[in-house]
């Protein structure tokens, strides 16, 4: 019986030394920070392949392919035909939920896949060592058949996190997403990140300011993610989150290298050495904002993605116990 896994991009290098499938086919994009990609290059990611294509822009060139293997230039669709058993092996994080409702929004458009489908939940908001033993945990991770309703919860949530408001995922949490056990506690992650009411910063941008009672340097802040408590950023992500509150008009932390504004935002090296060095502290704003005496953004600009929302100064949408508009 020949077997084919589909996963996150959080535990693909492991998955694909565990000798558990033929091929390992792990999903690259990160849908929690920046602009949506546009719906015609996540339409050619799964497409056949073409010569229009950048090197890492179709879903081939991210599988490690065994000597002699075909079927490189296939849609994804078409490649997953020769295969008896098509599994999807997703983790608890928003990264890999969010990639998991993309994926089975375009594979319920491929019918004659579905009784092949088995989805496998990880249940852990950690990464994945190199050393994870996948074969040895697969027994205890129980497989599920996709069918209609988890087709129909995914299209469903893929459709409201890329609308232009939060309005519609608002409107998720009165339904039984249970279908996906995941993805209600994913979706809560995603909703605490838009700007608070009191304060217009998102949950991760409230615990550093909170961490920074304490701690003087970054890597606490990035790497301690237990203690933050909150799951949806890269350390990437959370350089940028940083710098917003570092290098505004009205700083709420100081001590951030202020070479940062012109080291290129590609330059990851360049970038995380400055972090290394700086020793960071709340400045007296920074400290009004904790206590919530301040709104960070009344003072400094905001303009950053959630989903398919554009957050700015002017229209800030804002989730506490309830969602307010701009």
């Amino acid at each position: 019986m020949k077997r084919l896994i589909l996963t996150g991009w959080g535990c693909g290098s492991e998955l694909a030394r565990s000798g558990l499938a033929e091929i390992v086919v792990p999903f690259h994009f990160q849908f929690a920070w920046g602009p949506l990609p546009p719906a015609e290059k996540l339409s050619a990611y799964f497409a056949a392949y073409t010569t229009d294509l950048g090197p890492a822009d179709h879903w081939s060139d991210w599988v490690r392919w065994p000597r002699g293997a075909k079927g490189r230039k296939l849609s994804l669709a078409e490649y997953c035909e020769e295969y008896d058993t098509i599994e999807l092996w997703f983790a608890a994080t928003v990264r890999d939920q969010l990639q998991l409702v993309w994926l089975l929004d375009h594979l319920s458009n491929c019918p004659s896949l579905a009784p092949r489908l088995g989805l496998r939940l990880l249940d852990s908001d950690l990464m994945f060592t190199p050393d994870y033993d996948f074969a040895k945990a697969e027994p205890h991770i129980p497989v599920a058949k996709v069918g209609a309703e988890e087709f129909e919860i995914a299209k469903l949530v893929w459709s409201a996190y890329r609308a232009p408001t939060p309005e519609a995922c608002i409107d998720l949490l009165h339904r039984d997403l249970s279908a996906l056990l995941m993805l209600r506690p994913a979706l809560l992650e995603l909703l605490a990140e838009l700007p608070s009411p009191l304060t217009g910063l998102g949950a991760t941008e409230m615990r550093f300011l909170e961490m920074l009672v304490w701690y003087a340097n970054t890597n606490p802040l990035f790497h301690l993610w237990s203690l933050r408590g909150t799951y949806v950023f890269g350390e990437v992500e959370l350089g940028y989150l940083l710098e917003g509150l570092a290098l505004g008009p009205k700083p709420a932390v100081s001590g951030l290298g202020d070479e940062l504004r012109t080291i290129d935002l590609g330059n990851l090296r360049a970038r995380h050495k400055v972090y290394l060095r700086s020793r960071l502290s709340l400045t007296e704003f920074g400290r009004a904002v904790l206590a919530h005496q301040e709104d960070f953004s009344r003072h400094n600009p905001i303009d950053r993605w959630w989903g398919g929302t554009r957050l700015t100064n002017d229209l800030l949408w804002r989730y506490g116990h309830v969602l307010t508009k701009p």
